[in-house]
């Protein structure tokens, strides 16, 4: 698989207490177990218990959803993990913060969806639009 440019983009609290920077890469996004936290309002101990479920019950398999990073003042490399863990995570941690984040994450994939589906409808069109002029064109 092709490696893809990393970005970072900001999400914000609905109350806008918190702002966590996310990186970007490969199509998803990836947390540390810190940054799970702070989302989620919970201890870090809290959210590497579920992650750890996560992997043990086999929702998700590990190797495809961390991503070993170095961090500035950290000997050894970090674990992030990817949206599909943040979700699952979020799915079991009860926490209000865990609701609105998962309400976001929902809103900004319907959203996608749609706007994927309306552009798929759009390239129908269009070329339905380019059969009917070459069929015209041709009886002429």
């Amino acid at each position: 698989m092709e490696k893809q440019e990393s970005s970072i983009i900001i999400y914000t609290t609905e109350d806008g207490s918190t702002n966590l920077q996310v990186k970007m890469e490969n199509e998803t996004m990836w947390l540390s177990t810190s940054q799970m936290a702070e989302l989620f309002c919970r201890e870090e101990s809290n959210i590497r218990r579920h992650i750890i479920n996560v992997f043990k019950e086999e929702e998700l398999v590990q190797s495809n959803n961390v991503h070993f990073l170095h961090v500035n003042g950290v000997k050894k490399p970090v674990p992030f993990y990817s949206l599909d863990v943040i979700i699952s995570v979020g799915y079991r941690v009860k926490s209000k913060r865990g609701v609105q984040f998962r309400q976001w994450a929902n809103r900004v994939l319907k959203e996608y969806l749609v706007k994927g589906y309306v552009i798929n409808e759009d390239i129908k069109i269009e070329r339905y639009n380019e059969l009917k002029e070459v069929v015209r064109k041709k009886r002429t």
